[in-house]
């Protein structure tokens, strides 16, 4: 059965702390436009929704535009921008740098469905 849905007319938006995500639900594939405004951290916006201390989602991403610093909690760091395509395991902080907006599309799933959520909903 094919299937075709617009990022312009998302199923569910999720807002929080300086960024939003939008998500696109098909048959398999949970498609998410997150977009991340400068001062945006995961640890400050994020963490107090999740209840956990790091990023507990794995991410398959591509950054549309700006820029985003991670580091795992292994003490791995790295940073991509526009035209970068990564795999981030879960457990992870990240920030944007810099004055810009940072757009990402996440392709894993789990973005999608369960990211910025409180636990049990």
């Amino acid at each position: 059965m094919l299937e075709i849905k617009t990022v312009e007319k998302p199923d569910e938006r999720r807002d929080f702390p300086q960024g939003h995500l939008e998500a696109v639900h098909l048959t398999g594939l949970d498609f998410a436009v997150a977009t991340f405004e400068p001062g945006w951290r995961w640890s400050e916006s994020v963490a107090p929704i999740a209840g956990t201390d790091s990023c507990q989602v794995h991410h398959n991403g591509y950054v549309v535009k700006g820029r985003m610093h991670i580091r795992m909690d292994d003490g791995g760091e790295g940073e991509v921008g526009p035209g970068d395509a990564f795999v981030c395991p879960p457990g992870h902080d990240a920030w944007v740098v810099g004055d810009e907006q940072c757009l990402l599309y996440d392709f894993a799933g789990q973005m999608a469905t369960d990211y910025a959520k409180a636990k049990g909903d």
